[in-house]
């Protein structure tokens, strides 16, 4: 028997999907991501055992990658076919995770850094349109919402943060990713637009990564040149440049720089820059680095400063390594090790979790409803100075 969701994912007709429970739904901002990990410990797909991890230490949220490796999905050319037929990636997207960063790159190979064509700004909107359209149909009534984005773009916009990489930012280049952002945002509102749905969201995200050298030094990055011109939805940082040495107050300060440019949303409350990534390795350069008890508290600065500026996300850099030293020694940037070893702050993540779903089924126990963003957000950020 044919499920009735994949039926409805070819048709015109939107089915309602099966609601998330209350505390299932409810965001609990901290999460990981699982994209190019080195190693695994099922026979089983490594996206899907990764997300099963993720799922049992009691996230909300998932963020992988939704982009084409054409050799490991043969017969799959879109994102829709991703999405929708390639069986790990449905799984994943139908397992009862509230909220999915994914970082969603067409199949049709589009490229802006020499400017944005016709064509290419097209095949770009095309693309993007027939995946919203795919989870706003297939997710209708499901309370999950999707956050569609890419990569660090000052390292496609710019590479690295040296001044003579201020010359990579021509004014055709920093056009061709106005352009290039500005299509995608007008693909996901147009589907959006067009597609009936309920209880079911999809938003579009830029991530930067070098916002600290425009902030500090005034020279061009996406955060100046290109963020205050395109409308999206959100922001996700990519936030090493101000959490490899973490200082509460820089770390706010960085991010109300990076709201400052935002251009308004007024359909969207609260804030709208999220931490997409910060972690701390095990090795760098073939030297020991951070001790795992300095990982989980160089990470617990990093979150309560972040969970008190008001970011709707803060996402760990990752659950399963994903680079090596020269030498083939794991860099250590995990939640759970190489031997399968859960790290400290895994169990931060872990107890924290515990924490949250008993914090919001006692509220829904109390009031009959779930606490508010920013009752559940003072109380986490109460909880992480008790651990102190």
């Amino acid at each position: 028997m044919v499920p009735l969701l994949l039926l409805a994912a070819g048709t015109a007709t939107t089915i309602a999907a099966a609601e998330l429970p209350e505390v299932d739904r409810f965001n609990y901002i901290l999460g990981t991501q699982a994209i190019g990990g080195q190693y695994h410990f099922t026979d089983g797909d490594p996206l899907v055992e990764s997300a099963e991890v993720i799922r049992a230490m009691g996230a909300s949220s998932m963020k992988f990658d939704l982009r084409p490796k054409r050799k490991a999905y043969p017969g799959i050319h879109s994102l829709v076919e991703l999405a929708r037929d390639e069986p790990n990636h449905r799984r994943v997207l139908d397992m009862p995770f509230a909220n999915f960063q994914l970082w969603a790159e067409p199949f049709a190979s589009t490229s802006w850094k020499e400017g944005l064509s016709r064509e290419h700004a097209e095949l770009e909107y095309q693309e993007m349109h027939a995946l919203v359209v795919h989870l706003l149909k297939t997710y209708s009534g499901s309370s999950k919402a999707f956050y569609l984005g890419h990569w660090e773009g000052d390292n496609l916009l710019r590479g690295s943060i040296s001044k003579e990489a201020d010359a990579k930012m021509t004014p055709q280049r920093v056009q061709g990713m106005i352009d290039w952002l500005n299509v995608r945002q007008r693909a996901v509102d147009d589907a959006k637009r067009d597609t009936p749905h309920q209880n079911v969201k999809v938003w579009h995200y830029t991530e930067l990564n070098h916002p600290t050298i425009s902030m500090r030094e005034g020279r061009p990055t996406l955060v100046n040149e290109v963020l205050p011109h395109v409308a999206v939805d959100f922001v996700s940082y990519s936030a090493y440049d101000v959490t490899n040495v973490p200082k509460a107050e820089e770390i706010k300060a960085v991010l109300g720089y990076i709201e400052s440019k935002l251009m308004p949303k007024p359909g969207i409350q609260g804030r709208r820059v999220f931490i997409g990534e910060y972690g701390y390795s095990v090795f760098h350069n073939g030297k020991p680095h951070h001790s795992p008890q300095e990982q989980d508290r160089l990470s617990r600065i990093t979150i309560q400063a972040a969970l008190e500026w008001g970011c709707p996300f803060i996402l760990y850099w990752e659950l399963y390594n994903n680079e090596l030293e020269p030498d083939g020694r794991q860099r250590g940037f995990w939640l759970i090790d190489d031997k399968g070893v859960k790290q400290p702050v895994y169990e931060t993540h872990r107890q924290y979790y515990q924490w949250a779903r008993r914090f919001v089924s006692d509220c829904i126990s109390r009031t009959q409803k779930p606490p508010t963003e920013a009752e559940f957000r003072q109380a986490a950020a109460e909880y992480f100075k008790s651990l102190r």
